[in-house]
C-alpha cells in the first residue's frame, strides 16, 4: 500500500521572477510582446508546479489572459506564482504580473492568469498529487475560487468536445 503523500502550505511552492524587458522583447510600440509574458508565465507556473508536486508536469489549460497596462523597454516584469488549490493529479496557479521601474520603483499590476498543471509518473501518465494546506483567509479564499473556476474548466470543455 502506498503512504499517503503529505500535505503542502502555498507558501513552500511560491515563486518569483524577474526579468529587464529588453528591445528583441518588444513591439514596434517599445512595450513587451503579448506571447512573450504568456511564455514567462507558463515558465513561472511550471516551477511552483514542480515544487508542489515534486514530478514532472505539463500544462493542461491557461485561462483568459487580459493585459491590464503595458510593460515598457527597460521595466522589470515580475511575475508571482503560488499553487491555488490541488487536485487528484493536477493543480491550479495563480499568476500575477506586475511592471516595475526600475528607476523609481514604482510597481504596476498588469494581469492575473490562472494555469493548470498535471503531474506525471515516471511512464508519463497522471500521477496524484499532494494536497493543498491553505493556511491563511487569502489562501482558503484563492482554494475556493479555484474549485469553482475547476467547474467552468470542466464545463468548457465538456461543451468543446460535443462539438
Amino acid at each position: 500500500m502506498t503512504e499517503p503523500t503529505p500535505g503542502k502550505p502555498p507558501r513552500v511552492s511560491r515563486t518569483e521572477m524577474a526579468e529587464h524587458v529588453l528591445p528583441n522583447d518588444t513591439n514596434p510600440h517599445g512595450t513587451i510582446f503579448g506571447g512573450r509574458v504568456m511564455a514567462l508565465i507558463d515558465i513561472a507556473a511550471t516551477i511552483a508546479a514542480s515544487r508542489h508536486c515534486r514530478k514532472p508536469v505539463v500544462t493542461a489549460s491557461i485561462d483568459e489572459m487580459v493585459f491590464l497596462h503595458p510593460v515598457k523597454l527597460g521595466h522589470v516584469v515580475l511575475l508571482e506564482a503560488v499553487v491555488n488549490e490541488a487536485f487528484t493529479t493536477s493543480v491550479e496557479i495563480g499568476v500575477n504580473v506586475y511592471s516595475e521601474n526600475p528607476v523609481t520603483g514604482d510597481r504596476r499590476h498588469t494581469g492575473t492568469c490562472y494555469t493548470t498543471f498535471v503531474a506525471l509518473d515516471d511512464l508519463g501518465q497522471p500521477s496524484k498529487v499532494p494536497p493543498l494546506l491553505p493556511e491563511t483567509p487569502e489562501e482558503f479564499q484563492r482554494q475556493a475560487d479555484a474549485q469553482e473556476r475547476k467547474l467552468e474548466r470542466m464545463a468548457r470543455r465538456a461543451k468543446a468536445k460535443g462539438k
